[in-house]
């Protein structure tokens, strides 16, 4: 049996079953994104959306029940490592007849969050079939699944056949969401602490947006960060650092390589807005425009930067975006 374990390091030369000794691993930031949907009916997605179910609260109560599954995995899953959780979000979304499931689970140790991600769909999902169950006992849970995990020796991995859906509306409450993606290879690795991910997440949360993220990936990951932050087309994806002229810096070749169309006068504005505060502000090659419906807009990496950017944006967001959508006045 000694071939065996070679091959499936959760079993020991005897092939039994034991848990994997991760001492020798790095400790690196690990972040795993998952999924699921409980297939309902119409009657139960407007109650829900209303707060008007029988049991109330109801994407509350599963949000809750999401992230306290998430940290028991390793009390229901046998050979799951306990882990420190520094993070967990779960996330609802609606269409005609489903309620979507999204959890994002982050830590920094020696083995992934996968699981922790994916016990966040599974409990947040049965949660709400309890909620719903007076309503609709027939409804399904199905299709959790991991999305993206980064961190640790494989780095990256996004899962190739997840394309972004138009009929999902991503906000249980303004119908506006948004992604915020955050180019850093320190802060990918854990040697370094971000400020402008956070800044911005709190932003937009403020404006009435429903944010995912930050996701942190290494400047040379980038191209895979963007197609996390685009899964499931959010109205808005603003990213943070690597738009300098450092060798390192591929944030707006990334972005180039996926827009539809560009706003060059507002990545211009955003620079104009820099440099009356210091040349340097000159040197950022961000870059703004559409891929398919969602606005992406590059801002540099530093808290300046990103001020600078929040003070450009503000004033227009509204609007851009009411634009993008097929609305919004042109002479305004």
């Amino acid at each position: 049996m000694g071939a065996v374990s070679g091959d499936l390091t959760h079993l020991d030369d005897e092939g039994r079953a034991r848990m994997v000794d991760v001492s020798a691993k790095a400790s690196t930031t690990r972040i795993a994104v998952a999924a699921g949907e409980l297939q309902t009916t119409r009657e139960v997605v407007a109650l829900v959306r209303a707060d008007d179910m029988p049991k109330a609260d109801v994407l509350a109560t599963a949000r809750i029940a999401g992230i306290a599954g998430a940290k028991r995995t390793s009390e229901l899953i046998p050979l799951c490592h306990q882990l420190a959780l520094s993070s967990v979000k779960v996330e609802f979304g609606f269409t005609e007849s489903t309620i979507t499931i999204e959890a994002r689970a982050k830590t920094t140790g020696q083995t992934g969050v996968e699981m922790e991600a994916l016990t966040a769909v599974a409990v947040a999902g049965l949660t709400l079939h309890d909620m719903v169950k007076a309503v609709d006992p027939a409804a399904v849970l199905n299709g959790v699944r991991l999305l993206t995990k980064s961190g640790g020796k494989r780095g990256n991995w996004v899962r190739d056949d997840e394309k972004p859906s138009a009929t999902v509306e991503h906000t249980e409450t303004s119908g506006r969401s948004a992604a915020v993606l955050v180019a850093s290879t320190g802060g990918a690795a854990g040697t370094r602490e971000d400020t402008t991910g956070p800044a911005l997440t709190g932003w937009l949360e403020g404006l009435g947006f429903t944010v995912r993220g930050p996701l942190v990936y290494a400047d040379a990951d980038i191209d895979a960060g963007l197609a996390d932050a685009l899964r499931g087309g959010p109205a808005l994806v603003i990213t943070t650092g690597g738009t300098g002229a450092s060798p390192t810096d591929r944030t707006p070749e990334a972005t180039a390589a996926v827009l539809d169309r560009e706003l060059p006068g507002l990545a211009e504005a955003m620079r104009r807005k820099g440099t009356e505060k210091i040349a340097h502000a000159s040197l950022s090659r961000g870059l703004a425009g559409l891929v398919g419906g969602t606005v992406v807009v590059n801002l540099p990496g530093s808290p300046g930067g990103v001020r600078d950017g929040m003070a450009v944006l503000e004033p227009i967001l509204d609007h851009l975006l009411a634009q993008v959508a097929g609305g919004g006045m042109h002479d305004e």
